[in-house]
């Protein structure tokens, strides 16, 4: 197999930015299926952080172990437009830190209708 123009963005982002994050990265073109876009998958969680000396948290306080509940949001991107993407991420996230995974995508073929 090779490699497809597409990858994967996974990130994390608190629930109460998950649909302003969602909507951010599928205006800035991310999430776009054939003739379908803002699309994207998500997933809850809880996330922990623990500020240290010198940081500027979005929430929490230096020093004390931060849990948060979280969306785990993945969607797929043109290689095209990434760096515009990871830019709108950037504008969108609250955390002064943002992790964003990217991974690569493989071709597979399109399903297709039999006649």
């Amino acid at each position: 197999m090779k490699q497809s123009n597409y990858v994967t963005i996974v990130i994390t982002v608190p629930e109460s930015h998950a649909d302003a994050l969602r909507a951010a990265m599928g205006d800035a073109g991310a999430g776009k299926v054939g003739a379908y876009s803002h699309c994207s998958y998500s997933s809850k969680g809880i996330g922990r952080f623990m500020p240290i000396k010198g940081s500027n948290p979005y929430l929490g306080q230096e020093n004390i172990l931060e849990e948060v509940v979280e969306e785990r949001i993945e969607t797929v991107c043109s290689k095209d437009i990434l760096e515009h993407v990871v830019e709108a991420i950037k504008k969108a996230h609250p955390y002064e830190e943002t992790v964003i995974d990217i991974y690569p995508v493989y071709e597979i073929g399109h399903k297709r209708a039999t006649d």
